[in-house]
């Protein structure tokens, strides 16, 4: 990690990602834009009005802000707190004007040309008079991201690594700096506008979910190239703007490095011919019970408990994740990705609403079915039964569960084009499932079919006739099922 130096006493700030502006490139730089009279007293006023116009903050907001600045000593010389933008398990985040910025060469700052080109209206062609007020500065905005003293110092020091490790990676939030005063961190990131997923999926079109999938594709790209996984991939971890159609990947809190947590493979990493021979000596196998279903488990089980990493997001981790694989790859991302998709193109949020690991394979057994969801455990040892009479042995096709969801009759060319994506995602087996380099490949991308229409249904309208049981195209490669 990047060598920390001293800021203040007992206050310790990493080294920002670009260098110190020197004073003599700062004067030139204002000189310059005094000369430039296109700018004009307009640009300056509306600057200006920007700048004062303040966010309605609750109460209870400006006292945790100020609770923040008395406790963390020369953070308030630096920035600005203007609001709270969120609150998770492990930290908040905060809206914050950088009051040096102008200070630094702030090369971290990717989408700020994009945004003037897209937002900046026209200069005036009024001559700016000599001596006339200029205005304050345009208001630069970070986003402060304080870590909560009960995290583990090794999972913070973890997070900043990876951040500067991505450092440049596109569609990345970069890591700006990073404070410390004695048990407290505050991680200084850029401030990205963006709109609320609870409109996206409303009124996205497909043409939109093309942008947003390829923006996300991208980070993960970037990420899994160097071999790290996010871990928890959800809609308010991608910071989406629909104008700009450019998105920003956040929150390494849970990421990792591949193989960091292995303990041993799981079976899913040895050959089938290993798998067979594991599954055929296995008690189940040698005692299955007489009435086909297991009345239970033993009591006093003397097997070891399986422990695997499960970090994640309810209705976003993948089956491999919850049946504990211990050989987890960048794979679990894509999973992810494939439920925001699913998402998307069904018009619901959240899709999958479950309230621990086995409401969520019962959530998954009545998409794909028994028999499927008995090979995905099989594949990784373990056994899938259950008695419950709704969920059938085959599933259900995606065309069929969209179709369901939106509350449309028939899907168009386009929103079948992202249901083929979508199968590739959301793959059961792990070693079929897209990567994001495949994913971007795919024809939805290089190929799209533009036949796009807004949606016209009603997500609350529950009146709607159940989906038939649909094969589904399965693959009958190896069936391990019939041996157990």
């Amino acid at each position: 990690m990047s060598a920390l130096r001293a800021a203040q006493p007992e206050v310790f700030e990493l080294h920002r990602s670009s260098s110190f502006r020197q004073p003599g490139s700062m004067k030139h730089r204002h000189a310059s834009e005094e000369d430039d009279g296109s700018g004009g007293n307009t640009d300056a006023s509306q600057d200006q009005a920007d700048f004062e116009e303040e966010e309605e903050v609750d109460e209870s907001v400006r006292e945790d802000m100020k609770k923040l600045e008395d406790t963390f000593p020369g953070i308030s010389d630096r920035f600005r707190l203007v609001n709270r933008i969120g609150e998770g398990t492990f930290s908040t985040v905060y809206k914050a004007e950088d009051l040096l910025y102008d200070h630094y060469t702030n090369d971290w700052d990717i989408f700020d040309q994009a945004q003037h080109d897209t937002w900046a209206s026209p200069p005036s062609k009024r001559r700016r008079v000599e001596g006339e007020p200029v205005g304050r500065k345009k208001a630069r905005f970070v986003a402060l991201k304080k870590i909560y003293v009960t995290s583990s110092p090794i999972r913070i020091q973890n997070e900043l690594e990876l951040l500067h490790d991505l450092r440049g990676c596109k569609s990345v939030c970069p890591l700006v700096t990073a404070f410390r005063y004695q048990d407290q961190v505050v991680a200084v990131l850029p401030f990205f506008s963006h709109t609320d997923f609870r409109i996206q999926y409303r009124t996205f079109m497909v043409a939109d979910m093309r942008h947003y999938l390829r923006s996300l594709l991208t980070a993960l790209q970037s990420v899994h190239e160097h071999n790290i996984l996010h871990r928890d991939i959800k809609p308010t971890n991608f910071l989406y703007n629909p104008d700009l159609k450019e998105g920003v990947l956040v929150d390494f809190g849970l990421a990792e490095r591949q193989g960091s947590e292995y303990t041993s493979p799981c079976l899913c990493a040895h050959p089938t011919y290993v798998r067979r021979s594991r599954i055929l000596s296995s008690y189940y196998s040698k005692n299955p019970p007489a009435n086909g279903l297991s009345a239970g488990h033993p009591k006093a089980d003397s097997r070891p408990s399986r422990r695997a990493n499960r970090a994640g997001t309810r209705g976003f981790r993948a089956p491999e994740v919850l049946f504990k694989c211990t050989s987890q790859t960048t794979k679990i991302d894509l999973w992810s990705v494939g439920v925001i998709l699913l998402t998307l193109l069904g018009r619901r949020f959240p899709f999958f609403n479950s309230a621990d690991d086995i409401d969520a394979m019962i959530e998954m057994s009545s998409i794909f079915g028994t028999r499927r969801m008995k090979t995905a455990a099989a594949l990784h040892g373990q056994i899938f039964e259950t008695n419950i009479p709704t969920i059938g042995e085959k599933g259900y096709s995606w065309e069929k569960l969209v179709k369901w969801s939106s509350c449309v009759e028939d899907l168009t060319e386009s929103e079948q084009q992202a249901t083929r994506l979508l199968s590739g995602l959301m793959e059961l087996d792990p070693s079929k499932r897209l990567s994001a380099a495949e994913a971007l490949q795919h024809e939805f991308f290089l190929n799209p079919i533009l036949h796009d229409v807004e949606w016209g249904g009603h997500p609350d309208d529950e009146s709607v006739d159940s989906a038939e049981e649909d094969g589904g195209g399965e693959d009958e490669e190896v069936d391990e099922v019939a041996m157990v």
